[in-house]
């Protein structure tokens, strides 16, 4: 029920609309398609406007950038990024995720656009919610293979904003050489050369008048190399000095290659990404599932393809792996202070029992505030566990006071939680009342402290009330199977009830 996420969302006043068009797009066409995105979100914010008090628009400034998407990894006049600067999120009443949908959905999808992704400008340190490598050698399979990847991720519910990096490039003519032409001293490296000299010219010398110099660049005159008809009409000077037509030495094709080919170690590679809506899916389950059950059948049509997790599969699994770790060195920590302590091994185990206990309440606090467990989540369990063996360590050395004394192990645990109980609570309740004013919190810079304060105040509520009843429980278990002692030494004396 509960979803895991690595990181928060965190409401900014900054969102972008990035657009992508093919190569060679003029730059009246991008200028075309950014009005009607500058318009959409013109649009959304008098919809608003109206139904909020007053009619405070919730725009404060649009921009645009031409030749900018950093999506793309790509420059040019087919590229462009809308910026809209909105008032804070206090004095909005919609969330930024709410807002990009409805300019989303205003704008709509121009047939000619690669692809127009809604954002923040600055992704979180988790990066984006899928984010899918492609590795292999054959470009056409990584581009299937990617095809067919989108489409199984379009069939989820809340994906959206699917592309992948490997794009056509603009429209080119390939020149490639008949069988024979070798047999005429022609090679492609002197085809090539002529073709450059021609249409883009060559220094041919240079001469000077006075104190300028001026180079003489000699290629063809403007009306033979201004249009394809005239490649068809191009002469080919052999080594002997004779001229041949070049479509009888060399085939002309029209054909679009890639804009850009991304290596990775040697590789080619091809990254497939893509949003969710969070009120919809769940990024981490979307990709296990991808895993198990599209995967296997992809990798049987694409036998030399590899598949690789980044963004927040590979964050989240690298930021779990080491505090998982460190998790584990702690405990071991623990453990090793309270046997020495206690002078045995299964007193402190009772005793780290509390610890697991407060997940218990770490999972109520957050499904009661509608939030979903991330990763500042679980270093605020991980910090819990430090302080949840406080109460656990004075009832168990109160329960051995008592023992001490002559009484059995179920009266002595008895005594010690009515002993220990307005202590036990009011620590706790002073530590939970201390961190409650953050939950309310609404500024920026409380979003990501929020998850954590909820797993601390709650998981701390929860392990108080529940030690008081299952470290007495556990300790008489221990003690039918002979594992505890009593306090050595002399009896101290029994303290007030509230000390």
């Amino acid at each position: 029920v509960l979803k895991f996420r690595l990181f928060p969302d965190i409401e900014g006043n900054v969102i972008e609309a990035r657009l992508l068009l093919s190569q060679g797009t003029p730059l009246a066409r991008t200028e075309a398609v950014v009005k009607r995105v500058v318009a959409a979100i013109r649009t959304v914010d008098e919809e608003y406007a109206s139904a909020r008090p007053g009619g405070a628009n919730m725009v404060r400034n649009i921009g645009v950038q031409f030749s900018r998407n950093r999506e793309a990894n790509e420059s040019g006049e087919h590229l462009a990024t809308v910026s809209v600067d909105l008032v804070g999120p206090d004095a909005r009443y919609a969330s930024l995720d709410e807002i990009m949908s409805r300019w989303r959905v205003a704008v709509g999808m121009p047939p000619d656009v690669i692809a127009l992704t809604f954002g923040e400008p600055q992704r979180g340190p988790g990066g984006r919610p899928i984010d899918i490598r492609l590795v292999g050698e054959d470009v056409a399979s990584l581009k299937s293979a990617a095809t067919e990847l989108q489409e199984w991720l379009r069939g989820y519910r809340g994906v959206f904003d699917l592309t992948d990096d490997l794009r056509l490039g603009k429209p080119e003519l390939r020149v490639r050489l008949r069988e024979g032409a070798l047999a005429l001293g022609l090679t492609a490296s002197q085809v090539a050369g002529q073709l450059r000299a021609a249409f883009q010219g060559r220094r041919a010398g240079e001469f000077q008048i006075g104190s300028e110099d001026y180079e003489i660049d000699v290629r063809l005159y403007e009306r033979d190399r201004d249009s394809l008809a005239d490649l068809t009409r191009f002469t080919v000077t052999l080594p002997d000095g004779e001229q041949v037509p070049l479509h009888t030495v060399a085939t002309l094709s029209s054909e679009r290659g890639y804009s850009r080919i991304h290596r990775v170690d040697g590789r080619r590679a091809v990254t497939v990404q893509g949003d969710i809506d969070p009120e919809k899916a769940n990024a981490a389950e979307i990709v296990e599932d991808t895993r198990s059950r599209f995967w296997p059948g992809l990798l049987a049509r694409y036998p030399g393809i590899r598949m690789e997790l980044e963004g927040q599969a590979r964050e989240s699994a690298e930021t779990g792996s080491s505090l998982g770790r460190n998790f584990l060195v702690g405990l071991a920590a623990i453990f090793l202070l309270l046997s020495f302590q206690f002078r045995g091994y299964v007193e402190p185990l009772v005793i780290m029992a509390a610890i697991p206990v407060g997940l218990v309440g770490v999972v109520i606090g957050h499904l009661a505030l509608g939030l979903e467990l991330s990763m500042p989540s679980l270093v605020g369990f991980v910090s819990l566990a430090g302080v949840v063996v406080n109460n656990a360590i004075v009832l168990v050395t109160f329960i051995r006071i008592r023992r001490a004394r002559g009484e059995s192990a179920a009266a002595a645990a008895r005594g010690a939680a009515r002993q220990r109980f307005r202590a036990v609570l009011l620590t706790s309740l002073t530590t939970v009342a201390g961190v409650l004013p953050l939950l309310t919190e609404t500024s920026l810079q409380a979003q990501v402290l929020i998850p954590l304060v909820t797993s601390l105040a709650f998981g701390l509520a929860a392990s108080t009330f529940q030690v008081l009843f299952l470290v007495p429980a556990l300790y008489c278990i221990v003690d039918d199977y002979g594992g505890t002692t009593a306090a050595g030494g002399a009896v101290e004396p029994e303290p007030a009830a509230g000390s």
